[in-house]
């Protein structure tokens, strides 16, 4: 069984993942975030951050930003090893985190993504994500973002 086949297990992220998590950010090409950023994401209580890992390797993250006074929470950033593509690891990841907010309260999940990134946003779609538009110069580098949301059933 290869890396890409094994079912990952996803769990909350700890300060003994910034190492993994930042070989991970090398992954997009600008805007990664720092060490400093996820320590202070792991601190924060209206941060979740989750990793998914095969045999003791993170190969996907997330993390879901909250604001108490809002019925919205963001999707700040997804990203899943190239090997573990195409698994299904990233799905996992977008349904705990809409499975958080929910349990938040919270009735939509927004998202940027880029709109060079198609495979994204054809999973984003897949999943029920539609286009609020598109935000000019968005990234660092000055790339767009398609600026995406999905409303999430809140049972009472």
């Amino acid at each position: 069984m290869t890396i890409a086949e094994a079912a990952p297990r996803i769990r909350p992220a700890h300060s003994d993942d910034i190492d993994a998590l930042l070989q991970l950010e090398t992954l997009f090409p600008t805007d990664a975030m720092s060490r400093r950023s996820f320590l202070r994401l792991l601190k924060r209580p209206s941060a979740r951050v989750w990793v998914a890992e095969r045999g003791g390797t993170v190969i996907g993250s997330t993390v879901l930003l909250t604001r108490s006074n809002s019925a919205t929470a963001r999707l700040y950033s997804l990203v899943v090893s190239p090997a573990a593509r195409g698994h299904g690891v990233a799905a996992r990841l977008i349904a705990l985190a809409e499975a958080e907010a929910q349990r938040q309260g919270k009735h939509t999940v927004n998202l940027e993504v880029r709109t060079d990134n198609a495979p994204a946003i054809r999973l984003y779609r897949q999943l029920g994500y539609t286009d609020i538009g598109t935000l000019t110069g968005f990234y660092e580098d000055g790339s767009d973002a398609l600026h995406m949301h999905h409303r999430i059933v809140v049972s009472s």
